[in-house]
Order: structure tokens, then C-alpha cells, then sequence
């Protein structure tokens, strides 16, 4: 089970490196457009848009993606909250 729980985890941890991309993508002009950028997009859009309808964008910055990395983390956490039970 807590092998189970690790992957989890790890997986987790690779999906918020992959949205820590994607943000860092939106600075760099026609990176999105690639075909790098549009695979990461098409991983990391469906994760972010529930955050983007509820949050909208301050001006010209978009905090969902922040608050969606911070949502994960909690989840990762919590897992390992859980792992800690069956050790």
C-alpha cells in the first residue's frame, strides 16, 4: 500500500513540474505553439480551467495556476498523511 501511495506521490510531484513548464511557457513568445508546448498543454489545461472559471485573472496576471499548484501540493500532502497511518 505504501508503495502504491509513493507512485501517487511521485506522480504528483512530476504533474506540478509539468505545470511549473507550462507557466514559465507563457513567457517565453511562440513556446506554447510547439509542438513541446502543445502536448504540455494538452496534460495541463484540463487540471487548470476548473481553477481559471472559479479564479478570475488580476489585470494581466493569472494566480490559478498558483493556486492549483498549491491544491496539489496539499493533495501530495495528504497522502503522505495517509501513508503515515499504515506504517
Amino acid at each position: 500500500m505504501i508503495t502504491v501511495i509513493n507512485a501517487i506521490s511521485t506522480l504528483m510531484m512530476f504533474y506540478s513540474f509539468l505545470v511549473f513548464i507550462y507557466i514559465f511557457m507563457s513567457w517565453v513568445p511562440n513556446l506554447k505553439e510547439s509542438s513541446f508546448g502543445q502536448m504540455v498543454g494538452r496534460l495541463v489545461e484540463p487540471y487548470l480551467t476548473p481553477f481559471r472559471n472559479i479564479i478570475p485573472p488580476l489585470g494581466m496576471i493569472d494566480i490559478s495556476p498558483i493556486v492549483a499548484l498549491l491544491v496539489l501540493n496539499f493533495a501530495r500532502s495528504g497522502l503522505h498523511v495517509i501513508a503515515g497511518w499504515f506504517v
